[in-house]
């Protein structure tokens, strides 16, 4: 997987001021779209496309300061087919337009080369185990939110304790499948984890595929497939986090499998009563690499 993404890394510099073929690329090295840009957004901390548009713009920038050719000249050479459109490009990495830049020389914000690298902990096991699950239903209260790095993201919490207590044990009573317990299920997410971008938060349950829903519920159905499961125990929300991210830097990178397009699913197995600690499994669906 790293010699993948330094591939890809190396495609980008070659082809910098033309279209990206990444399912191309991807089908080359074995392995998906879908895969690769989501591992390369958990471990370059951008999506693809945002260290596309700040390395085009970085090296625009070169030809902005030194002032040989017009700004059109350049839009077009970095392929854009107006200067309003690089302009607005140019503005939103560097903070200022291309015509103060050339009159000010700056402010420039560069974006070096990205380079890919192994190392070495797994200090700490991970709990993990793959389960091969027959097509199976999730149901609940959905909702469309938009995706956010860091912190609690305001729109699911607000989803979440608009229901009433009694609908959470409803909930909880309708599942009889794995992954068991009332469920954070995440559908529909870019691949290249775009923040801001919307994606399908549901907070509900599994039950088999044959299962009547009642009416007033959502639902996803999931077909057959496989899934790697990791358990987690310990401070909430910071040890489900942290096994989250571990499973693209450490998981991921020594394991014969890459993630295949489904929900991602938490399952809250145990928690203490004020929520600081919690046995958690995190579900994503997996394939063979």
């Amino acid at each position: 997987m790293i010699s993948a993404l330094n591939r890809l890394v190396d495609l980008v510099e070659e082809h910098l001021t033309e279209e990206l073929d990444v399912t191309g690329l991807a089908g080359a090295l074995g392995t998906t779209e879908y895969h690769l840009r989501r591992m390369f957004s958990s471990l370059a901390g951008m999506p693809l496309s945002e260290y596309v548009r700040r390395r085009r713009m970085t090296v625009a920038a070169a030809d902005v300061v030194r002032g040989a050719d017009d700004l059109l000249s350049i839009a077009v050479r970095h392929g854009y087919g107006s200067t309003e459109a690089f302009g607005r490009a140019f503005r939103a990495v560097h903070g200022a337009g291309p015509s103060d830049v050339r009159r000010d020389g700056g402010p420039l914000r560069t974006q070096p080369q990205l380079r890919f690298r192994l190392t070495v902990e797994g200090n700490i096991p991970m709990d993990t185990r793959i389960a091969d699950r027959p097509a199976f239903r999730l149901i609940g209260h959905a909702a469309r939110v938009p995706l956010i790095h860091q912190g609690v993201n305001p729109h699911i919490q607000r989803h979440v304790t608009a229901l009433p207590p009694e609908e959470h044990s409803r909930l909880k009573a309708l599942g009889d499948t794995e992954p068991e317990g009332l469920l954070q299920v995440s559908d529909d997410l870019d691949p290249d984890g775009t923040e801001g971008s919307e994606l399908t938060y549901l907070h509900g349950v599994a039950v088999s595929a044959n299962t009547p829903a009642p009416g007033d519920l959502d639902a996803i159905e999931v077909p057959a497939g496989r899934w790697a499961v990791f358990r987690t125990t310990g401070p909430h929300p910071q040890a489900l986090q942290q096994a989250w991210a571990a499973t693209a830097t450490e998981w991921f990178p020594a394991n014969p499998w890459r993630l295949r397009p489904g929900p991602s699913i938490v399952a809250v197995l145990e928690r203490a009563d004020d929520f600081s600690t919690a046995t958690c499994e995190l579900w994503l669906p997996v394939e063979p690499a």
